[in-house]
């Protein structure tokens, strides 16, 4: 069963990455300027390679073949895996749950 949390408990969105650089970083800025457009201004996005997941995330967004590194690092977190690094639907997604303040589900790994 996916895991889930409340979008107003959210403060920070980790984006999970193999090395650090590259395509991920593109998404990341899309995702930071799809925040920004919502004005939701109370919610961070920090890239991280995913060897460096703190335990204690709440949610890592990730490229579906990093996700089962990024849920063996925060077991507790929930796994937003995508398969493209842009325009994919699960950005647009987490955007609308924060939007709404509606649960953030997880990816079944």
């Amino acid at each position: 069963m996916s895991k889930s949390i409340s979008a107003a408990q959210v403060k920070t969105v980790i984006f999970a990455c193999e090395a650090g650089m590259g395509s991920s970083l593109m998404s990341v800025n899309s995702l930071k300027k799809k925040l920004k457009a919502a004005q939701i201004a109370d919610v961070s996005v920090v890239h991280k390679p995913v060897r460096e997941v703190p335990a204690d995330a709440q949610v890592v967004v990730v490229h579906k073949g990093l996700a089962k590194s990024a849920a063996n690092k925060a077991p507790n977190a929930v796994v937003i895996a995508f398969n493209h690094f842009l325009n994919d639907p699960v950005f647009d997604n987490l955007v609308k749950a924060f939007v709404d303040k509606a649960d953030i589900v997880g990816t079944d790994l």
